[in-house]
């Protein structure tokens, strides 16, 4: 037979080369657990040796499905949405689930409708959306797509379900292990205002320091990046008016610790600094720093969680929050 007038492996192929019936090989193929562990492996060299592939647009004909998820994203350069569409994509994989994405240039009502838009054309059985802007969950109350919505970052609303990395627990727990310490005055470099983590971040870091009786004044706005820890750190060194800083990212972090290093501000032996996201990065830093861990992996099977449920369940809609952890390394101390 010509390479071209070779067919691709079919079902019944599996089953020959098995010994079993196609019925077998479906029950294998879809992880049906009324298959005896010897058949399955046999079945599974089968599938091995001639190279078969599931035919999903026969599959969808039948189930009505197309078994693709829509992504819709935004600030994809960054960590945190970036780990947070990997953690989504590997889960939506192993579900047995491709993955259709769109990244928007501007956050916008009319960007988001377009995309989703698109994501109906390709008859999605849902979308997930990792747009972590305040107005989101505004456009997205406007929309009915008719499959299930996810909104990564946030708790949702009454028609789309929410799956987030706890940040104002994170903050928290930043604040807490800085009071602990013993230090009394604590700024905070924030992220974007426009951002819901950022929020999130700040009005905890607000309200712990409130709570403790300190004094909650000394926040600066920057815009996650290392360039602006960079020049907000220069503020801060030549003000020396904290003894500690909660800087809203790592990738700020770094700018503000070299931008202390360049003035002399020794950390943690003048300053402290704790960071946000724990990225691969954050114990190489100098000094190496102490950050909240995000798990975006468990993040993403949590999202995919939701969203098997609510497609099996005809778009019920619910929450799932993940715990973050205080990563300790030597950029804290007790203040001198």
């Amino acid at each position: 037979m010509t390479k071209s007038n070779a067919r691709l492996p079919r079902l019944e192929d599996v089953a020959e080369r098995a010994g079993v019936s196609h019925q077998t090989v479906s029950r294998v193929i879809n992880n049906h657990p009324n298959v005896s562990k010897a058949t399955r492996e046999r079945v599974e060299a089968a599938i091995a040796e001639l190279g078969y592939r599931r035919n999903t647009a026969a599959r969808s004909l039948v189930t009505r499905r197309s078994q693709t998820i829509g992504v819709l994203g935004s600030e994809l350069s960054q960590y945190g949405p970036a780990n947070t569409l990997l953690g989504v994509e590997q889960a939506a994989r192993d579900a047995g689930y491709f993955v259709s994405i769109a990244a928007l240039k501007t956050v916008s009502r009319e960007a988001i409708f377009d995309a989703i838009g698109h994501f109906m054309d390709q008859s999605v059985d849902g979308i997930v959306v990792i747009v972590p802007h305040s107005e989101t969950l505004l456009a997205l109350a406007e929309l009915q797509p008719g499959v299930p919505v996810v909104a990564v970052g946030s708790l949702g609303s009454g028609t789309v379900s929410g799956a987030m990395v706890d940040q104002r627990r994170g903050a928290e727990l930043a604040v807490a292990h800085l009071i602990e310490q013993g230090h009394r005055r604590i700024g905070h470099v924030a992220g974007p205002q426009d951002w819901i983590d950022a929020v999130a971040r700040a009005e905890a870091w607000s309200a712990a320091l409130r709570s403790a009786g300190l004094d909650d004044s000394l926040m600066v706005e920057g815009d996650w990046s290392a360039g602006s820890g960079y020049e907000i750190g220069r503020r801060l060194a030549a003000e020396r008016s904290a003894t500690a800083i909660f800087v809203g990212n790592d990738q700020m972090s770094l700018g503000l610790l070299r931008a202390f290093n360049e003035a002399g501000v020794r950390v943690p032996e003048d300053v402290s600094v704790v960071g946000f996201d724990d990225q691969p990065e954050s114990g190489y830093f100098t000094p190496p720093l102490t950050t909240v861990r995000q798990d975006f992996e468990e993040l993403g099977r949590r999202c995919m969680d939701l969203m098997l449920g609510a497609i099996g369940n005809g778009g019920d809609v619910s929450t799932t929050v993940v715990e973050p952890e205080l990563v300790i390394r030597r950029s804290t101390a007790a203040p001198a």
